[in-house]
């Protein structure tokens, strides 16, 4: 007879994670949460063209992604299902930055973090029977210290190509911890998930045992 394992998770229905992120899937995981994902198909640059409007909070580009990715998943959910929309933005004063083309890209953008500090915006959009029920955001300050292009070729090699999934090219759960003098805010949020509010909205709406 085989015994089911203890489980915190208390929905009939895994949660369904609308991002292709196996960093997300991991974290998610390791938490306890069942998931499966689907890959949302929305246009991410006409969305952060239209939140990035003056005066609008620097955190509102992460959050109006989130939230498209969620919704562009709903309708492929089950009854009462949870839906989980995610994104991070990265910016350096007001330039933003996005996924680097090729290992030149990644060059490009570790030469212009060096030496500065830059802030990672992470936000979540819950969604369930097509409507949002909860949504969270998290930012980090992170300072690189000074790179020299010769150590920043070198850091390339050794990353591989799997930094070219990263905005800003670095994975800090990897080598990329390396590029840092200074990180100012919580793990999860910084691997992009704001993971701690997630999961107290989770116990709070009785999915997740308490």
């Amino acid at each position: 007879m085989t015994l089911e394992r203890p489980s915190l998770w208390r929905h009939p229905h895994p949660l369904l994670l609308a991002s292709g992120s196996p960093t997300r899937r991991v974290l998610l995981e390791a938490a306890g949460v069942p998931i499966i994902t689907r890959v949302p198909l929305i246009d991410e640059r006409a969305i952060e063209a239209s939140a990035a409007t003056p005066g609008a909070a620097e955190s509102a580009v992460a959050s109006q992604l989130a939230t498209a990715k969620a919704a562009a998943v709903a309708p492929f959910a089950a009854t009462h299902q949870i839906v989980l929309g995610a994104d991070q933005t990265l910016l350096l004063g007001k330039e933003p930055f996005h996924k680097p083309s090729g290992r030149a890209g990644v060059a490009t953008q570790l030469m212009k973090l060096s030496g500065k500090t830059h802030i990672l915006h992470s936000a979540i959009a819950v969604f369930q029977d097509g409507e949002e029920i909860f949504s969270a955001a998290s930012s980090a300050f992170m300072t690189m210290r000074i790179l020299s292009p010769e150590f920043i070729e070198h850091y390339i090699s050794i990353a591989g190509d799997g930094i070219l999934g990263c905005v800003g090219g670095y994975q800090l759960e990897g080598v990329g911890i390396h590029l840092f003098e200074k990180v100012e805010g919580d793990q999860p949020a910084i691997l992009g998930l704001p993971l701690y509010p997630l999961l107290k909205f989770l116990r709070e709406t009785g999915y997740l045992a308490g």
